[in-house]
């Protein structure tokens, strides 16, 4: 076996050998090994053994401490990676889920009519939020609070500092509430936006806890939000194309739009940066995604999935949008090679995959240009009344 040590290595080694045996009584030992190594008293006096007397079973000691602290480690990373598989399972339906945008906590809602709050890092419940009586059907985090919806026809808020309690009830629906989003602001984030069943789409002030803005236009069910980073709540475009009941749409990041430039191809001038809605995505029930550029024109068809797509969510670095489906699969498309499907995860819920989310907190990554991406956590939620959660 080739020598590990080095030269210097070797002697300190020989050295807390002999200098250990010396210390144990064991004079015959330590004699054959200072003759076998040459150190007699001369070269290696008493008094200097002294110093390595207890060298050898300090560093022993170390080793097994962190050969316990290594096998424990890999004990709690085996736990970790357990529930991070499959969260414990709630009792109805997941409907919605949101990341809370700094820490790692995750709020789902479902058919029996509550929040579930769960820790995503260690795959615990932490709280059980009830206050609504029917199904819900949207939830959203701003950095200080989380709102819901449901179909008894409220929006409600409550405060993860505080115990996660109810402070307010927010009523004006006429109908089933199908989604909420609170709305990126430069300097607050007091504005939410609901829309539902009964056709219109209204904005909050969660502080004094009155609608402001009530947008009408829209003939059918609403079943999804988006919210533009620049928070602008007015009506620009109506977009047409689809051939089924649109299910969910999502703003492009900035990230996104050198690649969907690429796509668009024929557009005559490029999005300027402060643009922030220059491109978006709708799934629909004829089981296709649309890209869509800021002047309505659709720029590409995604088909592949085999049922209605219920999710969508842009990877925070752009090229990547990943959705869901009813046909129980995830799929991943590369706006980088002209919307290509690049990955089909199945398998992984058994029944509808109804709702996916991509954590945008702390500990963020880098990608492939060196760029800082938004942490690996991809979340999904099914009619199986599964929460899954994908680390990478």
């Amino acid at each position: 076996m080739a020598n590990k040590l080095t030269t210097r290595q070797a002697n300190e080694l020989h050295k807390s050998i002999i200098a250990y045996l010396a210390s144990n009584n064991l004079p015959n030992s330590t004699l054959a090994m200072r003759n076998e190594l040459a150190l007699d008293e001369s070269t290696f006096d008493a008094p200097a053994a002294q110093q390595y007397e207890t060298l050898l079973a300090k560093k022993w000691t170390s080793v097994m401490r962190l050969q316990k602290k290594i096998m424990d480690l890999e004990a709690q990373n085996a736990a970790l990676h357990s529930d991070l598989q499959n969260l414990l399972t709630p009792e109805q339906p997941i409907n919605a889920l949101a990341f809370h945008p700094i820490y790692s906590s995750i709020a789902t809602g479902s058919d029996d009519a509550t929040i579930k709050i769960w820790d995503h890092d260690f795959g615990e419940l932490e709280h059980t939020l009830r206050g609504h009586t029917r199904a819900v059907h949207g939830v959203d985090f701003s950095t200080t609070l989380l709102a819901s919806c449901s179909s008894d026809l409220t929006i409600k808020l409550w405060d993860p500092a505080n115990n996660y309690r109810n402070t307010r009830t927010l009523t004006g629906h006429d109908h089933s509430v199908s989604a909420v989003r609170f709305l990126p602001q430069t300097t607050t984030n007091n504005l939410l936006a609901s829309a539902g069943r009964d056709t219109v789409l209204k904005i909050w002030d969660v502080v004094a806890g009155y609608c402001i803005l009530t947008i009408a236009g829209h003939t059918g069910w609403i079943h999804s939000l988006a919210a533009s980073p620049d928070g602008r709540a007015e009506h620009k475009l109506t977009i047409a194309g689809h051939e089924h009941y649109l299910t969910c749409c999502a703003f492009a990041p900035a990230t996104a739009h050198t690649f969907l430039a690429a796509l668009a191809g024929g557009m005559k001038k490029k999005a300027p940066p402060s643009d922030s809605a220059a491109f978006m995505a709708t799934g629909a029930r004829d089981m296709t995604i649309r890209l869509w550029d800021r002047e309505g024109r659709c720029i590409a068809v995604l088909e592949g999935h085999e049922n209605w797509v219920t999710g969508l969510v842009f990877h925070p670095g752009g090229r990547f949008l990943v959705s869901v489906a009813d046909d129980k699969t995830i799929r991943c498309w590369d706006l980088g090679k002209e919307g290509r499907c690049v990955k089909v995860v199945g398998g992984v819920h058994e029944r509808f995959v109804s709702c996916v989310g991509w954590a945008m907190g702390s500990a963020p990554v880098a990608g492939e240009g060196g760029e800082m991406l938004g942490r690996r956590v991809v979340a999904t939620g099914g009619v199986d009344c599964t929460l899954r959660i994908f680390a990478g």
